[in-house]
């Protein structure tokens, strides 16, 4: 949200962290579209586990997905939690019938878990 403060009598406006994200989200998906062909993989992260769907943006169907907090993924750490929400995803995919995907970074800096989580993504076969 944006906030307005009163510094010393002029008005200036606060931008957060989560307006930034947001904005770079926006941006992003302007250019990023999924199909039934080539689905979108659209990501969230959060500070406990990745989330993450398969989307076909022309039907408006969400295709497969994966939570971080699933039962077989909640009881591993962090990195390898990321790696095998990837490779579940890759795997409902290729049950869905999807060969290749648009990878959508949601705003996100590409590094770290969600980074982990497209290269899982490649290594299972699926192409981003």
């Amino acid at each position: 949200m944006r906030c307005v403060e009163s510094i010393g009598g002029s008005l200036m406006s606060v931008i957060t962290k989560g307006d930034r994200r947001l904005k770079r989200r926006r941006r992003v998906r302007a250019k990023v579209s999924g199909t039934a062909s080539r689905p979108r993989i659209s990501v969230f992260r959060s500070n406990q586990g990745i989330c993450a769907q398969l989307i076909d943006d022309t039907a408006g169907r969400t295709l497969a997905a994966v939570n971080w907090y699933e039962p077989d993924l909640r009881k591993l750490g962090k990195p390898e939690r990321t790696k095998r929400a990837g490779e579940t995803l890759a795997e409902r995919a290729k049950a869905a019938g999807v060969a290749e995907a648009v990878f959508d970074r949601g705003g996100y800096r590409y590094h770290g878990h969600v980074r982990a989580f497209a290269e899982a993504i490649r290594e299972s076969g699926i192409t981003v």
